[in-house]
């Protein structure tokens, strides 16, 4: 099995407050594992820190290529949602068909729903082909259907060989690895 993400002892400080140290853990193809723990706990910057937006005040963190899914779009909001998504992907049509999106190719992004939005981030996320996908509360403005789609999706990936990290309050489908994080 290949490591597609390993944290080797890291610590992470933010705003003066240490969040967690001596984490280490790895993530191989077709596996997948969620991040909980109350707010303020540290899940999102774990995400941000595997994501290389953020750097370990200790240890080291090592990634293959990713995509995440975050509070930020990283949409064109002017762009017809089809041609934003194809900034990321020349074909971004399977992954738009997996989320349920294919009927608003044409309509621009920002006039999208919150839900509309949410999977058009995940959409962005599985065009983008990358083996780790990083999911930070990918549940939040999804409905039942949205949350079945993405469920799937995740499926899919796994199988074809990729991971997923993910930070959730809420449970996701399947069998979830957890790793939860003390305030």
């Amino acid at each position: 099995m290949k490591t597609l993400l390993r944290f080797e002892d890291v610590a992470l400080r933010r705003g003066g407050r240490l969040l967690f140290e001596g984490m280490s853990f790895h993530l191989g193809s077709g596996e997948r594992l969620q991040v909980t723990g109350p707010n303020g706990s540290g899940k999102s910057s774990l995400i941000r820190l595997a994501a290389g937006l953020l750097r370990p005040e200790r240890g080291s963190v090592d990634r293959s290529p990713l995509a995440l899914a975050d509070d930020g779009l990283a949409l064109d909001r002017e762009q017809p949602l089809g041609r934003a998504l194809q900034f990321w992907n020349a074909s971004p049509e399977l992954a738009m068909d997996a989320l349920g999106l294919a009927h608003l190719a044409l309509v621009p992004v920002r006039v999208l729903s919150s839900g509309q939005l949410k999977r058009a981030a995940l959409a962005r996320v599985a065009a983008s082909r990358a083996p780790l996908w990083l999911l930070d509360e990918p549940l939040n403005a999804l409905d039942v259907g949205g949350a079945k789609r993405l469920g799937l999706l995740v499926e899919r990936h796994l199988e074809s060989g990729g991971a997923v990290l993910s930070a959730s309050h809420q449970r996701l489908g399947g069998e979830w690895r957890e790793l939860e994080l003390k305030p």
